[in-house]
């Protein structure tokens, strides 16, 4: 929302600053520090950035006065912590009838599991993920990183925008109770309908399917290069044979249909990566496609900011940082024709406490430097 030019103003302390300032790497030359993590510039972008502790007396009094001028509200506490400080959907709507109220953590406001604390790789493990990925021998493997975190905010900007268009109507606020594990439950829906209608319960299996065959990634020229080959019709088949000048493959009866060529996927895998780890990878992507199979490059991060598709499309967007220097923001992965995203660079801790609390909340210069006195304003 911000990247479409939404005021977003990012809440922190210097007490209790965002996790993403200090527990999550990488930092600018390996030195840890506040302003120093492009984890939280990352994420964070398009957004003014304001201290205010929550633990002093006047502190609820500037959360409030926020409150009012806000349009939403968003927050991701265990159920409960935002009422005990005093700004529960209850208390903000009194200050802001018309507010819409966001609260988004693990399991929802309500049930027997509402209160428990976690991360999004716990999330990741509940939701069924880390039981699906892995290999079929092996054992289970958690995604890197909190995945359902990454599905959860999807489903929360709909339900903030679908409640925004609904008071923009009606003049009436609401309260979003978004539990993250459920978002979650959304893209696993095939596995779940499997068991649902057929009694199947879905396991690991690497990087096969049950429906293509070869189906994974298959080692290229240089040091960890690889490229991804997926073929589910006989036609797909037929032409891989011919462009890797192997037309006595689609011949062999170990290969001559999918059922054939999964009953030997272990020696069809062996003979593919023979002639894909002849050519880069690159090579390799480009050959297949030629011929109509489904191919592609497994992509290092250095390759990410050269792709000529990202390029294109302006995904990344170089923006000057002022401790970060030149920082590549990404910007949304989709683009609207009237309104295209424009990102602004990430907040340092407490960047903006002057215009927030002077230009938009109204408060006098000496009003503020009492509450940076007080600890207040952190």
């Amino acid at each position: 929302m911000g990247e479409h030019g939404a005021t977003v103003i990012h809440v922190e302390s210097r007490s209790r600053p965002d996790g993403f300032r200090v527990h999550y790497p990488p930092y600018k030359d390996n030195i840890p520090g506040l302003d120093r993590t492009g984890s939280f510039a990352l994420f964070n972008d398009s957004k003014s950035g304001i201290t205010l502790n929550l633990k002093h007396p006047e502190g609820l009094d500037a959360a409030k006065r926020l409150v009012a001028w806000a349009d939403v509200l968003i927050e991701n506490f265990v159920p409960g912590v935002m009422a005990r400080n005093g700004l529960g959907y209850e208390a903000a709507r009194e200050v802001n009838p018309s507010i819409v109220y966001l609260s988004t953590c693990n399991m929802g406001q309500t049930g027997p599991k509402a209160r428990q604390r976690g991360f999004g790789s716990q999330l990741t493990s509940q939701s069924g993920f880390t039981y699906l990925t892995g290999e079929a021998d092996g054992e289970p493997m958690l995604l890197f990183g909190p995945y359902v975190d990454f599905v959860a905010v999807g489903f929360g900007l709909i339900a903030v925008l679908a409640a925004l268009d609904d008071r923009g109507r009606t003049g009436r606020g609401q309260h979003i109770d978004l539990s993250q594990y459920e978002a979650g439950l959304q893209f696993i829906a095939p596995a779940l309908l499997n068991h649902e209608m057929n009694g199947r319960v879905m396991t690991r299996m690497g990087n096969r399917s049950r429906h293509a065959a070869p189906h994974g990634a298959f080692p290229c020229r240089g040091e960890d290069r690889w490229c991804v080959i997926a073929v589910h019709a006989e036609d797909e088949w037929r032409a891989l044979c011919r462009a890797t000048g192997h037309a006595e493959w689609a011949e062999d009866p170990r290969f001559a249909s999918l059922a054939a060529r999964k009953a030997h996927e272990d020696e069809l895998d062996a003979l593919i990566g023979a002639w894909t780890s002849r050519f880069p990878p690159e090579e390799v992507m480009e050959t297949l496609q030629a011929a109509g199979v489904r191919a592609g490059v497994v992509n290092r991060l250095s390759d990410l900011f050269a792709d000529p598709q990202l390029i294109h499309r302006r995904t990344w967007r170089e923006l000057p940082h002022p401790v970060l220097g030149r920082f590549h923001y990404e910007a949304p992965p989709f683009i609207l024709s009237e309104t295209p995203a424009e990102p602004g660079r990430s907040p340092l801790l407490g960047e903006h406490n002057a215009r927030v609390y002077g230009e938009i909340l109204g408060l006098s210069d000496r009003e503020i430097e009492r509450l940076v006195a007080e600890g207040v304003i952190e």
